[in-house]
């Protein structure tokens, strides 16, 4: 039997066995909307030159004994990492989209770990493609995608801890809804669910995803409340970041 055109993966438990499949012929796009893929697409619009997804605060660290010049950005628990968390250093950056302004990272390398987001793109590292999704980028996604004519499209919802994330489900489903007329036909179960999930929030999108485990803890935290609402903010910037077969992200 023929493999659907476009598929989704709704939690981590999911992407975590990608490594082990045949990518080849796949396309990818990763979802972390709160707020890892929305962070990478700002940091992109805004001069970064890359971007290095990694797994752990060491090999962030030990990227920049390579890089010298790059700047740490990641969090653990929403929150920037120090020095007591690295066991070594305080990184330079959070991962909150609005601070990744021009005048820190134009024409910078950045070396990124998060809670699940860039495990979710290493995990998609085999695949044919890879592109950042979110709200921000999603018309200019989508036209990427169309232009591009994938053989396979998979969406990865990076989620939060183990568990499915509603917000990287209806983000998924946003992009299902936008590609519909070209790849519905050959949809998969999971994008009927995200694409559903994305119709029934779309007209109260804040309101609805402001419930959300991580957006709810977001909102708790003092000076990244605004988080929220900056990351569904729909094409506010239309560049999309691709992974590249060393493991760069790029515009």
């Amino acid at each position: 039997m023929d493999l659907p055109k476009l598929d989704v993966l709704l939690s981590p438990v999911e992407f975590e066995a990608l490594p082990r499949r045949d990518l080849s012929t796949t396309c990818c796009v990763v979802f972390d909307v709160l707020r890892a893929t929305s962070t990478i697409t700002v940091a992109l619009a805004n001069g970064a030159i890359g971007i290095l997804p990694c797994g752990t605060t060491d090999e962030a660290i030990a990227a920049r004994e390579v890089y010298p010049d790059l700047l740490l950005a990641g969090e653990r628990g929403g929150l920037r990492i120090t020095a007591q968390v690295s066991g070594s250093v305080d990184f330079d950056l959070g991962n909150s989209p609005r601070e990744m302004v021009a005048e820190v990272i134009s024409g910078r390398q950045l070396a990124m770990t998060t809670t699940n987001g860039t495990h979710a793109l290493k995990a998609c590292a085999g695949a044919q493609r890879v592109w950042i999704g979110g709200f921000l980028n999603l018309s200019a996604l989508g036209q990427t995608i169309h232009e591009s004519r994938p053989e396979r499209l998979l969406l990865v919802c990076a989620g939060t801890g183990e568990v499915e994330a509603s917000e990287d489900v209806i983000g998924a489903g946003a992009l299902c809804d936008l590609l519909w007329d070209d790849l519905g036909q050959s949809a998969c179960e999971a994008a009927l669910i995200a694409r559903d999930r994305y119709l029934n929030s779309c007209d109260q999108l804040y309101e609805n995803i402001s419930q959300t485990k991580n957006a709810r803890r977001l909102l708790s935290i003092a000076g990244l409340a605004d988080d929220v609402e900056y990351c569904l903010q729909r094409d506010a910037y239309p560049v999309v970041g691709e992974m590249t077969s060393n493991g760069w992200i790029a515009a």
